[in-house]
């Protein structure tokens, strides 16, 4: 099992699109890229931290390779724009790719390159590509919040269109992906 760190706007976002695929056996909301220890969501949000809402995923990579991971990163939110994710404004929201090792450092580099080169994106990447330092989990109640707040205005505006989004742009390429 591997461990693989990404920022991509809110943390509600990304755990509920990355939590939909096979070989991710756990994903954790938190908070990484930051200098305050054990940060709170209100500091966190208050923008003095340097903190992202981060997810942090365990995955099986002969189930699911990092590539592919990174493949979805790209799709599932806007890593042209620069600290932030629609109405999600701040540092907090900023796109980062938080590798591990050397290994997932190169494939970030050639995966952020291939994307900026293919011309799907309109702008430039800003997506950050830094390593891994630290991780803090985040509040229970921003564990698996989609699954426990389906009926919340933002799930159902927000949340259920990135997934529906994975599942229609990606459904010849990643149906066998979900679990």
């Amino acid at each position: 099992m591997e461990k693989a760190t990404f920022a991509g706007g809110c943390f509600w976002c990304t755990e509920a699109i990355f939590k939909r695929l096979k070989g991710v056996s756990d994903i954790i909301s938190g908070y990484s890229g930051g200098t305050k220890e054990n940060p709170s969501y209100t500091a966190v949000s208050s923008g003095s931290t340097g903190h992202a809402e981060t997810i942090q995923l365990t995955f099986d990579p002969n189930v699911i390779s990092y590539s592919h991971l990174l493949d979805i990163f790209w799709a599932t939110h806007d890593p042209t724009t620069l600290n932030q994710q629609g109405a999600d404004v701040g540092t907090e929201y900023r796109s980062v790719i938080f590798y591990h090792n050397e290994e997932q450092k190169r494939l970030a580099e050639e995966s952020k390159k291939e994307m900026d080169e293919s011309g799907k994106m309109k702008n430039k990447i800003v997506t950050e590509i830094v390593p891994y330092e630290n991780f803090f989990k985040a509040e229970d109640y921003h564990q698996n919040f989609y699954e426990n707040n389906q009926g919340a205005s933002y799930c159902s505006l927000v949340i259920a269109p990135k997934i529906q989004k994975l599942i229609t742009q990606f459904n010849r390429d990643l149906k066998d992906d979900y679990k």
